[in-house]
């Protein structure tokens, strides 16, 4: 396999939401070409409403046109062994050319062949790859003779992550597979630490009511601004409260462990009126031993106590609502067997730095944790480059995570065989 030639086929399709089964079709055919059973499954918009990831109406789910593709190797006798996935996503947020320097589909390499530029270079089309790259490199040592395995790889390549994870959560739910999965590794951009912690969040809306009045009278009208900055003030001293009583180990190195940011405003109508409606939508980190349902309540909990101390807000009190998709917070045992294979790989690359990490960011690992799959995220590329125009990563890491995630696999195998 020629991994810097597939990259750059792979990443020249604009996978965005919706427009994945163009590059699923090719991905198939590729790991047919190269050996793999290849497995295809589809999301169902029905059953994903009954997941607390979603939202409740099918309707809001996108599922139309979006493959999920699995390849398998098997390896001496497959029964007797475990069965590893080597998990990636496919899709791409859009890209805004006019703040790129170059089509965000065509890939870029750098002079000396280093840096490869592309929409989806280090989220995360590039890990998937990799990942296909290291299965084969497992098969072509057992091969060879070198390595005697018994089990199976499989490497998934799953649709929607970026919407919350529709491939991966339809996996989850229901198995696409004959055969039952003991351990995962998600090969998103990690710099090649292993992540066992991945944040949560939920995502509300937020509804004022004011009362509108001419600017020449403002003072007849209820300014909802004015409301919606003490919502702010308190929501800021919230998240402030819940940062400093954080106390999991894998979180004391961030600033703001569970952040709140309140991604967007909508106010008001006209400039000479006072603004009488506003719409805020507020994303909120939800910690490991957190649950959403759990912080939703304390975020209702904490604007009634504001509307109760306003008499306007008493008597017209905020809607809180969920919207888009919902992140549980995911971790596992640093004891987990796939956790020492990982740092075995990393290991085989020279890296020291094999003590796992915490994200506060949210990924699929949180799928297959949830159905008993202990899961590792580990891969190429800086975080830092994802969603970002110009987005980069850099070759020798590829090529390490690829010989990493080989070595962890055959460990993980070899330990874990009957």
């Amino acid at each position: 396999m020629d991994l810097r030639s597939f990259v750059s086929d792979f990443l020249r399709f604009e996978s965005t939401a919706g427009n994945e089964e163009p590059v699923q079709q090719w991905l198939s055919e590729q790991l047919s070409a190269f050996g793999f059973e290849t497995y295809e499954w589809h999301a169902d918009a029905d059953r994903l409403s009954s997941h607390p990831s979603f939202p409740d109406d099918p309707d809001d789910i996108l599922v139309v046109g979006r493959p999920s593709v699995g390849g398998v190797l098997e390896f001496g006798d497959p029964d007797a062994g475990p069965t590893i996935v080597l998990n990636g996503h496919i899709d791409v947020v859009p890209a805004a050319t006019e703040h790129w320097d170059s089509d965000p589909f065509e890939p870029v390499w750098s002079d000396d062949g280093e840096t490869l530029t592309a929409r989806g270079a280090a989220d995360m089309k590039t890990g998937t790859a990799t990942c296909i790259a290291a299965a084969i490199g497992v098969r072509d040592a057992v091969e060879s003779g070198s390595v005697k395995l018994d089990g199976r790889i499989v490497v998934e390549a799953v649709a929607g992550e970026e919407d919350g994870g529709i491939g991966a959560a339809a996996a989850a739910l229901d198995n696409p597979y004959p055969f039952d999965r003991d351990a995962a590794i998600i090969a998103e951009p990690t710099s090649l630490r292993p992540i066992i912690a991945t944040e949560g969040s939920l995502m509300v809306r937020l509804e004022l009511q004011g009362r509108s009045a001419h600017a020449a009278s403002a003072w007849h009208g209820v300014d909802v601004l004015d409301k919606f900055e003490n919502i702010r003030a308190a929501i800021k001293a919230f998240e402030t409260g819940r940062n400093d009583a954080v106390e999991h180990p894998l979180y004391q190195e961030f600033p703001r462990a569970v952040p709140i940011v309140v991604g967007t405003v909508s106010a008001g109508s006209w400039a000479s009126t006072v603004p009488a409606e506003l719409t805020a939508e507020i994303r909120v980190g939800v910690g490991p031993g957190e649950t959403v349902a759990d912080v939703e309540s304390e975020l209702r909990s904490l604007l009634n106590e504001v509307a109760e101390a306003d008499a306007w807000l008493s008597e017209h009190p905020p809607t809180l609502e969920r919207f888009s998709v919902q992140f549980e917070p995911a971790v596992i045992d640093p004891d987990e067997p796939i956790l020492t294979a990982v740092q075995t790989g990393m290991n085989a690359i020279g890296n020291t730095d094999i003590e796992p990490k915490g994200a506060t960011y949210g990924t699929d690992a949180r799928h297959y944790i949830g159905a008993g799959i202990p899961t590792v995220v580990f891969g190429p590329g800086d975080i830092d480059q994802a969603h970002y125009p110009n987005e980069t990563i850099e070759w020798t890491d590829v090529e390490q995570a690829q010989t990493a995630i080989e070595q962890a696999a055959i460990a993980y195998l070899q330990a874990e065989s009957v």
